[in-house]
């Protein structure tokens, strides 16, 4: 499929939304927003290749003047529904807890580092609860020595913070957080396997397939994919069944045949290619490695109830910085060793793969990097700058990430 692939558009969950152009084109479906006035900005960006080669409002609490009757027990009826006094007390006492702690949070500067600390060790208790080891011990051992071998834990936190931006709460997203890791480390094992990538190192330790076979290696992603859809079907509590069928739909078509799986096709063929251009190289990477991270951060903002516009312009920043992700990808591939990147460093080069380096240079993929960070913060305008200060922090992480 060579140089002859086009940059396909990647539909949104709502509406289309644009495609970054390695050469400066936005793309969009047939049913793509027109831009105007009333549509999102997100209509108007564009990211050029070919230019780079030349609750803080107040409360209200009412209490009885009769203070002493507070600890009595309450006088109702046999059909009284009434809350006893020591029951009020107690949910006053809740409430004002609550709100303190929430404004406490709001005068505390925001780490980032801290961040992502935190929600990796909440991300990772939750991925040792949903995969236990148990029979057959041999397919769970696997599963576990992959999805806990470590990790960034990127997604997850990409899907928490959309989630929470919007209003969500951490405990609602996180049977979906654990599923975008779970098809995460799928996606990984398989491209491991000595028919794919051939790797025999990841994350600093031997790969699946190294450990416990190839069959076993196979047969662990393939349970890690299907878990992880009945993990958001069944353990996600307390949010509207039509948003976690809109989940679903959205996660199973990033990882399928116009997703992933299509990337790593197109990435598959392109292998030896002297022909392969910016576009194709573009469209593997908005399908192969952008994709999953725009379904983490939409599929997020849906478990919180966002908006169509705020699903559009966080799907928007997603792509730019799922393609920010591979350009760094790519640069560290050609710059670190393979002691700092924990896999095999240089294996681009040794099988003749397209990368940005390659198409572009290391001072040029620099360049678009920079402003594909820039294009990703500039589509969280729209919302409250302190609340999406963890998503802004990761296009910044992901940018100057070092392996």
């Amino acid at each position: 499929m060579g140089s002859g692939v086009a940059a396909v558009p990647v539909m949104a969950a709502v509406g289309s939304s644009p495609v970054v152009r390695a050469g400066g084109r936005v793309g969009g479906g047939a049913s793509a927003m027109a831009c105007g006035a009333q549509q999102p900005r997100a209509c108007g960006v564009a990211t050029s290749v070919r230019s780079l080669q030349s609750k803080s409002s107040g409360i209200s609490l009412m209490f009885s003047r009769k203070s002493d009757s507070l600890l009595m027990p309450a006088k109702a009826g046999p059909r009284s529904s009434a809350k006893s006094p020591v029951q009020v007390f107690a949910r006053v006492v809740e409430e004002v807890s609550s709100i303190v702690e929430e404004r406490a949070g709001e005068d505390r500067p925001f780490v980032f580092k801290d961040y992502m600390t935190g929600k990796a060790v909440d991300v990772n208790s939750a991925l040792d609860s949903a995969v236990p080891l148990q029979y057959p011990e041999k397919i769970t051992e696997s599963m576990r020595y992959s999805l806990l071998a470590g990790g960034k834990r990127v997604r997850p936190a990409l899907c928490i913070a959309a989630c929470e931006l919007v209003g969500g709460k951490q405990e609602a997203v996180m049977p979906t957080a654990c599923a975008m890791e779970m098809i995460h480390t799928m996606s990984l094992i398989h491209d491991d396997l000595p028919c794919m990538d051939n790797d025999d190192l990841r994350r600093g330790v031997p790969t699946n397939h190294k450990k416990f076979g190839e069959d076993t290696a196979v047969l662990a992603g393939d349970a890690l994919l299907s878990f992880a859809f009945e993990h958001i079907a069944r353990d996600t509590r307390g949010v509207p069944a039509e948003r976690i069928v809109r989940v679903i739909a959205n996660l199973g078509k990033a990882v399928g045949a116009e997703g992933l799986v299509g990337g790593q096709v197109v990435d598959i063929m392109s292998e030896g290619d002297p022909t392969v251009g910016l576009d194709t190289l573009e469209y593997i990477h908005l399908h192969k490695t952008a994709g999953l991270l725009e379904s983490a951060v939409v599929c997020g903002a849906i478990i919180g109830g966002a908006s169509d516009e705020e699903i559009v312009r966080l799907s928007n920043y997603a792509r730019y910085v799922g393609l920010l992700f591979q350009v760094i990808d790519d640069i560290l591939d050609v710059t670190q060793s393979s002691e700092e990147l924990g896999k095999t460093a240089g294996k681009d080069l040794l099988v003749d793969k397209a990368t940005y380096p390659k198409l572009l240079g290391l001072e040029k993929s620099r360049e678009f990097a920079a402003e594909l960070t820039h294009k990703a913060k500039g589509e969280l305008s729209i919302f409250d700058q302190k609340k999406c200060a963890p998503l802004l922090g990761l296009a910044d992480y992901i940018a100057s990430r070092q392996n």
